[in-house]
């Protein structure tokens, strides 16, 4: 799959108080890259802690919970969108129907 945009999550990783995240992020753009999901159910076969959100939206744990990394998931097109990364301080602000 694409994932746009790569940069979206290398500024999020380069920022000091998140560089603990740039090795999860890393990984998690390799295997989306590699992937080849055609449904929410092929997501959560891989990624049990995946919360499918609806509107094509999916939210994944990274760093072991501490970041949140919301997608929008065209499957016909197989292009991953990146629509948001942060903390759960951060998350928990945000409304995940307006991204």
């Amino acid at each position: 799959m694409r994932v746009i945009a790569k940069s979206t999550l290398r500024a999020f990783y380069d920022e000091p108080n998140y560089i603990d995240s740039k090795s999860a992020l890393e990984s998690w753009h390799h295997e989306a890259i590699k992937a080849n999901w055609q449904n929410p159910n092929e997501i959560k076969a891989q990624y049990k802690s995946a919360s499918i959100v609806g509107n094509n939206k999916v939210v994944f744990n990274i760093c072991g919970n501490k970041y949140r990394l919301i997608v929008k998931i065209n499957y016909v097109a197989e292009i991953i969108f990146i629509k948001f990364i942060g903390t759960h301080k951060q998350y928990d602000k945000i409304n995940i129907e307006e991204l």
